[in-house]
């Protein structure tokens, strides 16, 4: 047997390169779409390829119910309708019928938000059942709780208003300029002006944040002082007066003479 290495003839050559013939084995690539896609490299411009192509679904079209939708999930903060108005270039009547139109498809498809009134403007709000869940994402800072005093003070501010230190000290019974310091830094209160009376003593009142805090439209939205008080049905009972009774009568000694006229 010799040593040296057989000759490889011509059709040799090609079956070492491209191994055994197989069944299992494509010989040619067929003659189809796929096929010509794995022939031909692809475009290299990814942007060339349109949605339709892509089969993703194209995108709506901007209507003035959508534009006040978005507005007003982007808002951190109650949006006038005016200005709603300029931004979506039409009309406070029209933003009101939008909002409304919303509001429908909101309550039909069972959201859990609506667009309320809010410090004069409009602004997107979950409802009050998901407060329970959303306590506990957010976590209120401890900083931003308000104590019994401050509480006190807002309440007096926010029926007295305009309010004097005085007043709200009369009517408290302690002194409050740390409480009303306090209330200004959250950005609850703030000086409203000046008494006319004498050292004109500043006048405090409270703020548009104060009616977003507390969910209020308006001043006028605070509950009237006689809701506030108790209800007839829970109100205590006054104590009854006992009884008197008759002093007990001591017979008068022998000896002692009657009164007169007796």
């Amino acid at each position: 047997m010799s040593d040296e290495p057989e000759d490889i003839v011509e059709g040799d050559l090609d079956a070492v390169a491209h191994g055994p013939e197989d069944e299992s084995d494509v010989s040619e690539v067929p003659d189809t779409d796929l096929g010509q896609a794995l022939v031909e490299p692809p475009d290299d411009d990814p942007a060339a390829i349109s949605e339709e192509e892509l089969g993703s679904p194209a995108a709506p079209e901007a209507t003035v119910e959508s534009v006040l939708e978005a507005i007003l999930f982007a808002s951190d903060e109650p949006v006038p309708a005016n200005r709603l108005a300029m931004l979506v270039e039409v009309t406070t009547k029209q933003v009101g019928a939008a909002v409304d139109g919303l509001n429908q498809k909101y309550q039909a498809n069972g959201h859990a938000f609506r667009i309320e009134k809010i410090a004069g403007g409009l602004q997107m709000l979950t409802l009050p059942q998901y407060n329970g869940y959303l306590r506990r994402l957010l976590r209120a800072r401890e900083d931003s709780k308000l104590s019994p005093a401050a509480l006190e003070t807002l309440a007096i501010v926010a029926y007295k208003q305009p309010a004097i230190r005085a007043d709200i000290e009369a009517i408290r019974g302690v002194a409050c300029g740390e409480v009303l310091r306090s209330l200004m830094v959250k950005g609850l209160v703030k000086i409203v002006g000046r008494a006319e009376i004498v050292g004109r003593p500043m006048q405090y009142g409270t703020t548009r944040r104060f009616l977003e805090v507390f969910g209020l439209n308006s001043l006028k939205d605070l509950p009237s002082v006689e809701d506030l008080k108790r209800p007839d049905a829970v109100r205590p009972e006054p104590p009854r007066a006992e009884p008197v009774q008759p002093e007990e009568v001591i017979p008068e000694e022998a000896g002692e003479s009657p009164p007169a006229g007796g």
